[in-house]
């Protein structure tokens, strides 16, 4: 007889070899659609063009909660060397999203056969979260008014966090990310005549060191940001000074007012050094990921479920914060709810630490049926009691 974790772990290495990205996730999103199905689990799809909603009722209360997975994978060759390497060339699950998938699948099922409840639960999967598109296409496309849950969790392996661990923390646990772009138009010239020409390289350089200035003296020291430049484009050649720079990078903050001075302080220098030198200046910045700000009661109901699972000592309530981002962010700026780490593996583990984006990275299977029962579990106590 197939174990509950052994299950898991064929719906998991099923979903690594069919990797697909951003809205285009079929095959993905049928093998969800009939896995919840088999359960007897009502399945909407279309929500947010690829994204589905499995909706599971027990009793007559009208409390809800929502359960997110991602599910696209990232274009990237694989260089695993296991069985049930990716099928398609040039894709892969390096975030682990089919791990994220299974373990959302995981609890629907315990949910469905083991736990009693009085409500609604929602399995949200959704699509395109590597881009941070996903979520705004879900809640545009009427989420939150077809699915009223209450409150909303999810979850992310951390490589580098021992399995069989947890950790979140209230406030803000990711980062915001807006990227930007400063276009210097100068004047090209030949490389041994630079005084014919307005040096757009050299401008540009001013500006990447002028930027760092912003985080070390226009931001409260208690507060975090980052400023990376990390593309610089031009039209020049060996000995052709160049008459157009692009400079391209990102920034990453917890606070929308953070956000803001960034943005202000950055067209300000770029502009201002750019008419310095008699030079033209484009400076666009878009928001692409909004921070994930954990909700302070939601964290605590999360905290709770986790010990249970964990228990007190593998379960860390205050982790550091971290400056990647996560597209779940745009839940928690609706809906109350809080995004939690479950540790892939250490060093010390031997087994699921590579970082993720890694081209032979691999979600560890141990942790499925952990994963699974801490979100069964925190349903279970927000709408009801365990069997």
């Amino acid at each position: 007889m197939t174990t509950f974790h052994e299950e898991l772990t064929g719906w998991r290495h099923y979903l690594h070899t069919i990797p697909e990205t951003e809205f285009d996730l079929e095959k993905t999103t049928e093998f969800v659609a009939e896995k919840l199905e088999s359960m007897g689990i009502t399945v909407h799809r279309g929500i947010g063009k690829t994204g589905l909603v499995g909706v599971l009722k027990k009793g007559n209360s009208d409390r809800s909660i929502g359960l997110r997975a991602d599910m696209d994978a990232l274009n990237i060759l694989e260089t695993s060397n296991h069985d049930y390497i990716s099928k398609t060339k040039g894709k892969m699950h390096a975030c682990g999203h089919d791990g994220h998938t299974t373990m959302i699948l995981g609890a629907a099922r315990l949910l469905k056969e083991n736990y009693d409840f009085d409500g609604t639960v929602y399995f949200v999967f959704q699509p395109d979260e590597e881009h941070g598109h996903g979520a705004h296409a879900m809640l545009q496309d009427g989420l939150l008014e077809k699915f009223p849950m209450q409150e909303i969790y999810g979850a992310h392996n951390m490589p580098g966090i021992p399995a069989g661990q947890f950790a979140t923390c209230t406030g803000g646990i990711m980062a915001s990310e807006d990227n930007f772009i400063i276009r210097i138009h100068g004047k090209g010239s030949h490389a041994a005549r630079p005084h014919m020409g307005k040096d757009p390289m050299v401008i540009a350089a001013e500006i990447i060191l002028a930027l760092q200035t912003v985080i070390s003296r226009n931001l409260d020291p208690s507060l975090s940001a980052v400023i990376s430049c990390t593309e610089l484009h031009t039209d020049g050649l060996r000995n052709v000074i160049p008459g157009y720079v692009e400079i391209r990078g990102d920034t990453r903050s917890y606070d929308p007012a953070v956000q803001e001075m960034l943005e202000k302080r950055m067209r300000v220098i770029s502009n201002s050094v750019c008419a310095m030198h008699e030079a033209e200046c484009e400076f666009i910045y878009t928001h692409e990921f909004s921070p994930t700000v954990n909700h302070p009661r939601e964290t605590e109901y999360a905290i709770d479920a986790a010990v249970r699972v964990f228990g007190e000592k593998n379960v860390d309530s205050s982790t550091l914060p971290m400056m990647t981002s996560e597209d779940f962010g745009a839940f928690l700026e609706k809906i109350p709810g809080a995004f939690v780490f479950i540790g892939n593996g250490c060093e010390q583990d031997g087994k699921g630490f590579l970082p993720l984006h890694n081209s032979s990275y691999d979600f560890n299977d141990d942790i499925l049926v952990p994963g699974a029962t801490f979100f069964a579990e925190l349903a279970s106590m927000r709408l009801g009691k365990q069997k």
